[in-house]
């Protein structure tokens, strides 16, 4: 019960931190409108802050927000095999998609720590910061595709990639 309700905040947290990032977007997004079309003073922050909370909404979505089920796939041949092959494909679709993010992790780290190094040219933020989501992109992605590997090897959760009515 008590790991349910941790679960449910986390949940929570992360789809709250999406909406504000999101929000943050938007309201950049209207400000430089307002700037350019309204005043005709484009501001050059905010060309650039929105381009960085472009990456982080869409990384940080993929990453934490969007359930398997709702991303775009290919399913034509998912759909038109049984149960046992459903499981390998589960299988081996996990074991890839997470042995390549877990290669890819101590490269991608090290390239976004090498970038603390170097500022965004208007705002001076550090490039740490705007590649960041990249790095918790393939966490999430180990950890989702061992929570799934996990699932499949138990016979469990294997109608995931069904339209749902």
């Amino acid at each position: 019960m008590r790991l349910q309700k941790l679960a449910s905040f986390m949940r929570h947290l992360v789809n709250a931190i999406g909406g504000l990032l999101f929000l943050a977007l938007f309201l950049t997004f209207l400000v430089q409108i307002a700037a350019r079309f309204g005043f005709n003073q484009p501001l050059p922050w905010s060309d650039e802050l929105a381009v960085i909370l472009y990456l982080w909404v869409i990384l940080w979505s993929c990453a934490f927000v969007v359930p398997e089920r709702e991303h775009v796939m290919f399913d034509l041949v998912w759909n038109s095999v049984g149960p046992t092959t459903r499981r390998l494909m589960r299988m081996v679709g996990h074991t890839l998609i997470g042995g390549l993010a877990v290669a890819a992790m101590p490269a991608s780290w090290a390239y976004v720590h090498f970038m603390a190094r170097e500022k965004t040219a208007v705002l001076g933020l550090s490039f740490e910061w705007v590649f960041l989501p990249f790095v918790l992109l393939l966490v999430a992605l180990a950890a989702r595709s061992w929570h799934g590997l996990v699932q499949a090897m138990n016979h469990r959760d294997l109608g995931v990639h069904e339209v749902q009515p």
